[in-house]
């Protein structure tokens, strides 16, 4: 309660004041300084200008450059050739030389005369002897006749066979058994026997 009666005593107060202020003129007063042109302060904005720029570098100091004169070598002395010297002449010595008396030229004795080469039978010559066998292509192709070689015999050993004649599907064969014949060594050169060999199919 008491609050309350505070506020309304102090509302109060403050009509009562204005009433007055209207009444003795002050508001009049307060009216005219309102009514005043209002000056105004313009603060003017300073702008500080950039520092000068640095002076530039002095000019690097000229080179002088001192004129080299050049050294003048003093020429060689001439040449002087050195005296000629002369070696005192002396005469070759001939000696004596004997030829010794050319030796008489040998004489190769003359060469062996080559074995002659002998004709025999062949069963004399190689007693034992070997059948060739019938080739497998012969009896397939259905080839049959008659061969007809030649063999060098030497040591007692057949050393070469050649065909004189027959079909070709034999000629291994024949070959092939005739270097296994066993022959006699007669010691006389190479002795040369023929042989003829009939192939028949069954």
């Amino acid at each position: 309660m008491l609050p309350r009666m505070l506020g309304v005593a102090l509302v109060a107060g403050v009509h009562a004041l204005v009433l007055w202020g209207l009444i003795t003129g002050t508001a009049r007063d307060a009216l005219k300084i309102l009514k005043k042109p209002m000056e105004a302060a313009v603060i003017q904005e300073v702008i500080i200008p950039p520092p000068p720029p640095p002076p530039p570098p002095p000019p690097p100091p000229k080179e002088i450059v001192k004129p080299v004169t050049p050294k003048v070598e003093a020429p060689p002395p001439p040449f002087v050739p050195p005296p000629e010297v002369t070696p005192p002449s002396t005469a070759p010595a001939i000696a004596a030389v004997q030829t010794p008396p050319p030796e008489p030229p040998v004489i190769a004795p003359p060469p062996p005369p080559a074995a002659p080469v002998g004709r025999q039978e062949m069963g004399v010559a190689c007693p034992r002897q070997i059948k060739p066998e019938m080739p497998q292509q012969a009896i397939k192709q259905g080839v049959e006749g008659q061969v007809r070689a030649q063999a060098t015999i030497r040591g007692g050993k057949v050393v070469e066979v050649e065909i004189l004649s027959g079909p070709r599907v034999y000629h291994n064969a024949v070959r092939t058994a005739m270097m296994q014949y066993g022959c006699v060594n007669s010691g006389a050169g190479d002795i040369i026997a023929t042989q003829e060999f009939a192939f028949r199919i069954e």
